[in-house]
């Protein structure tokens, strides 16, 4: 397989999205070494999961696959620009490379047009202004938030590492 077919797959896989209730049509895989060892479709809605997009189940997905959660080398094709989420599930787990389909104008374009009244899909923020959120200080969020535990919480992290 080459890079076109691993896209074409991706592709694919989000299509399927149409035959399943629940689903959008978000799908990608990860590719190592030149083959696919994770595939994945959006089912956040069917599965009242907001972490369900594509990149994350293909990650998953992947990774129990091959037993680790290190995805050193791997490549993500993906059928549309992923969310800050995503991309930062795809650094954690180490990824080398990123290639996708449909841009973020794209997905807005199709997301207003299923929203309409339908709440399950309705979006609260674009893929540039979830990015803009995800990047700001917690207290300069739109999402309140205030801290609080913190020594507990050091204790607790300081007495997990002695005992390691």
């Amino acid at each position: 397989m080459n890079r076109e077919d691993f896209m074409a797959r991706a592709i694919e896989i989000a299509a399927s999205a149409a035959d399943e209730e629940g689903a959008l049509p978000y799908g990608a895989v990860v590719v190592l070494d030149g083959k696919i060892i994770g595939e994945g479709l959006n089912r956040a809605v069917a599965l009242h999961d907001p972490t369900s997009h594509g990149e994350v189940e293909a990650i998953r997905d992947a990774c129990k696959r091959l037993g680790t959660t290190d995805l050193s080398g791997a490549e993500m094709y993906t059928s549309a620009e992923p969310c800050s989420m995503c991309v930062a599930t795809m650094i954690l787990a180490n990824m080398a490379r990123l290639v996708y389909a449909a841009d973020w104008r794209d997905s807005t374009r199709f997301m207003q047009a299923m929203a309409g009244d339908n709440p399950t899909v309705k979006r609260r923020y674009t893929t540039v202004e979830l990015r803009d959120q995800v990047s700001r200080e917690p207290e300069d969020r739109d999402m309140p938030a205030e801290r609080m535990g913190t020594a507990e919480a050091n204790a607790m992290l300081d007495a997990y590492a002695a005992n390691r």
